[in-house]
């Protein structure tokens, strides 16, 4: 009896085949199609990666942006694939694009700061206003460290780390002491008002003239600058290396005072003249009985 059981079954099932090949091959050419859709997207995915990661550090973008950036195709790549393989097989694509859409908004109000600041390292690493080891002030001055995805490390000269975001940066004034190979150093020298101009531009000159490190050929400016109100100030601007910059200026400061000083010419300073004056004391008034007070 079983026997005649299973036999029924298998011609059953037989029949339901028979009945239903052309439905059943048309899932298995479905689902054949879908596999190969997501093996040829994952071959896909992987060759724009490794060429977009590729020719970006060949451009000499940083490695870190590099990375994101082409892992971010690969993956972009890979979604569409899998929508593709779903939609081969008969599930409607519209429903998990939308939800796809609702959740991607959702994370992006939520870290809107981090996008913003992850734009902007991007574009930090693009148009390279500063790279590692130059000296930078954006608000904080020191030397940079490394700049990744959403922000940019510096150590400042009394050997603190500071991390600032990548967005701030972006928005705020940079300034870069490393960039330019030369930079120019500006003096301002006041002398008393009875020192002689032309005798006090020529000593200034022979100072700046005596350093090496000066680069005379980019120019030496000295000349009177102000009139003001208790010292003549003389205004000093030279070149040299950037390397050199601050021990050149503290070198030339030093050298225009011992230089001013051998020739007798006063540097003014702020003085002031204290006058102590002594208040006599009352006089007696001879008409007042004797014991009363007197009247100032």
């Amino acid at each position: 009896m079983e026997d005649l059981n299973v036999v029924d079954g298998i011609n059953h099932a037989g029949g339901w085949l028979v009945r239903n090949q052309a439905l059943l091959l048309s899932y298995a050419v479905n689902i054949v199609a879908a596999v190969a859709i997501i093996f040829i997207g994952m071959i896909v995915a992987r060759v724009i990666s490794r060429t977009l990661n590729k020719v970006l550090r060949a451009r000499h973008i940083d490695a870190t942006v590099a990375d994101f950036l082409s892992a971010l195709i690969r993956y972009a790549i890979i979604a569409f694939t899998l929508i593709a393989a779903l939609g081969r097989v008969g599930v409607q694509t519209a429903s998990v694009i939308a939800v796809l859409g609702a959740a991607g908004l959702a994370v992006g109000l939520a870290l809107q700061g981090s996008l913003s600041n992850l734009a902007a390292g991007v574009l930090l690493v693009t148009f390279r206003p500063f790279r590692t080891g130059e000296f930078i002030d954006i608000g904080v001055m020191g030397t940079v460290q490394s700049v990744q995805i959403f922000s940019t490390t510096l150590k400042t000269g009394d050997g603190k780390v500071v991390v600032v975001p990548n967005g701030k940066i972006i928005a705020g004034n940079i300034v870069n002491y490393s960039r330019e190979p030369n930079r120019r150093n500006e003096f301002i020298i006041g002398v008393a008002y009875d020192a002689d101009v032309d005798k006090v531009i020529a000593l200034l000159r022979e100072v700046v003239e005596a350093d090496s490190r000066v680069l005379q050929d980019m120019g030496v400016q000295i000349g009177l600058n102000e009139l003001a109100a208790s010292s003549l100030n003389f205004v000093v601007r030279c070149w040299s290396s950037a390397g050199d910059l601050q021990n050149v200026y503290w070198d030339l400061m030093k050298n225009f005072k011992r230089t001013l000083d051998a020739n007798g010419i006063g540097i003014p300073y702020p003085q002031m003249d204290v006058h102590l004056h002594q208040a006599k004391a009352p006089e007696a008034d001879p008409s007042a009985p004797v014991g009363s007070p007197s009247r100032a």
